[in-house]
């Protein structure tokens, strides 16, 4: 039988939907960078796409016609461009990849119900699990903190020394966690990405997939109680509704698309007036559903009911201004390689005189806009490849392991680079270097052509590499064996 075609999948897979307009508030649009650094094959290709700045749309309420049931042909042209089958992003959005990017990524939130999504996220976490992150594994501050009333708990409320012989004074203490949390507080896992296994898989692939660094954490919220006021986070983030059900309430930003060093307590005044106002969008999530925020959108949440748990991923998105930073470093270090920048003012200058300064005002200027039109584009990808390869962690490697299938390596031993791991074969003043997120490792010559072809199939056997580099490779944790 001949497959079907992408019509035809729609067709068959087209369901009714409930109106997106209750589930989505058209905001304002703005300029977009988007810096991808992808890995065709295992190769890494930095490139720097800066997308034509749109106008702003004024906020205005959906029309009749979008609060409409979508026809079978509007849902076609939701699902174009569709994500791969294993496309984590696929799971948290009910919308095509090409329309979350041109009408959501970094613009107006989007609510995805469960209906309008692939499946759960049950198998990411779960009340069993979180009793065991925080009685069994040992955490210790940062990973947990513990909130009430809109305010974070000082650590020593929830934290107890580890017992003989651990020598730690900051262990999180379940019996104390027990009373916290049925007086009320919320419970935040910080760093989920780093500590529970399904996490960090989900939240390296959806990296690989956005371009962007991801972390993730858990809130815990017991019934009607608000584990944080209206605030605003300086990352998108994607909140996926785990267990119970949460109210939501949206208000737009104060400042729009804030940095990393503009955090909300800046402007606590402004974020407590806007949250007064009527809200953009006000919703309950239910188990299976997910949110998307740009950064900068007010929002805070109550939990209805039962105990209400949901997984933030935050998404440390590249800016605009993250390349303006490199750009400019770039022209100052033109400036200090310019002599007649470097020259001293004329003998006697009157510094408070600006006029009498405007010809090394025009001198300057005229070396400032040469620099600026002629960035070194190979030396700014390279900068921001470094930051990417820093932000996110290769995936998990056993030590023990990895000396085991060393002494044991044969011909046949078939290979394979480790997953997540961005690397690339650098000329560099001391040699060829094989650069990751595992380090470095200077290499040969004759290693670069089976190099070459690991990093651009993926997988190989011992015998192509040759024994002794495979060896290397395993004990730099560049490979594992399959």
């Amino acid at each position: 039988m001949a497959a079907p075609t992408a019509e035809q999948r729609v067709q068959q897979t087209a369901a009714p939907r409930a109106p997106l307009a209750s589930k989505t508030v058209a905001l304002m649009a703005k300029p977009r960078v988007r810096l991808t650094v992808e890995p065709p094959g295992s190769r890494v290709c930095a490139t720097v796409v800066l997308t034509e700045e749109p106008t702003v749309a004024q906020m205005e309420e959906p029309t009749v016609a979008q609060m409409e049931e979508p026809t079978v042909a509007q849902t076609a042209e939701q699902m174009a461009a569709p994500l791969a089958e294993d496309s984590v992003l696929a799971r948290l959005i009910a919308v095509g990849r090409d329309r979350f990017a041109d009408q959501y990524w970094g613009q107006q939130p989007l609510l995805s119900p469960a209906a309008d999504l692939p499946g759960g996220f049950g198998a990411l976490l779960s009340a069993d699990a979180i009793d065991e992150l925080v009685s069994q594994r040992g955490l210790r501050t940062p990973f947990l903190r513990v909130a009430k009333n809109g305010a974070t708990l000082p650590d020593k409320v929830f934290t107890a020394q580890g017992g003989v012989g651990a020598g730690i004074t900051d262990q999180v203490s379940d019996d104390r966690l027990v009373q916290l949390f049925a007086d009320g507080s919320t419970l935040v896992l910080q760093a989920l990405h780093r500590v529970w296994p399904p996490i960090l898989e989900f939240c390296q692939q959806l990296a690989g997939e956005l371009g962007h660094p991801v972390q993730a954490n858990a809130y815990v919220t017991p019934p009607q109680n608000q584990g944080f006021s209206a605030h605003y986070d300086v990352h998108d983030v994607f909140v996926l509704q785990i267990e119970g059900e949460k109210q939501w309430r949206i208000h737009p930003p104060v400042l729009e698309s804030p940095l990393r060093d503009q955090p909300w307590n800046d402007r606590k005044s402004s974020v407590e007036r806007q949250a007064q106002e009527p809200p953009v969008l006000e919703a309950v999530l239910s188990p299976g559903d997910c949110l998307y925020l740009p950064r900068g959108y007010l929002h805070a949440a109550t939990a209805l009911g039962g105990v209400s748990t949901h997984l933030t991923l935050g998404i440390h998105v590249w800016t605009r201004f993250a390349l303006a930073e490199r750009v400019m470093s770039q022209v100052m270090r033109i400036l200090a390689g310019n002599p007649a920048i470097r020259a001293s003012l004329p003998l006697g200058v009157d510094v408070a005189d600006a006029t009498a300064m405007r010809p090394d005002i025009a001198l300057i200027t005229a070396a400032l806009l040469d620099a600026i039109e002629h960035p070194d584009l190979d030396q700014l990808s390279d900068s921001m490849l470094q930051d990417a390869r820093r932000n996110q962690r290769a995936a998990p490697v056993g030590p023990l392991r990895q000396l085991r299938d060393a002494e044991a390596l044969t011909d046949d031993s078939a290979i394979a680079l480790r997953r997540h791991l961005v690397a690339s074969i650098d000329h560099t003043r001391s040699g060829l270097v094989v650069r990751s997120r595992a380090g470095d490792l200077t290499v040969s010559e004759a290693d670069v052509a089976p190099l070459k072809t690991l990093l651009s199939a993926g997988t190989a056997t011992a015998g192509d590499l040759g024994l002794d580099l495979t060896r290397r490779l395993l004990l730099a944790g560049l490979v594992t064996l399959e």
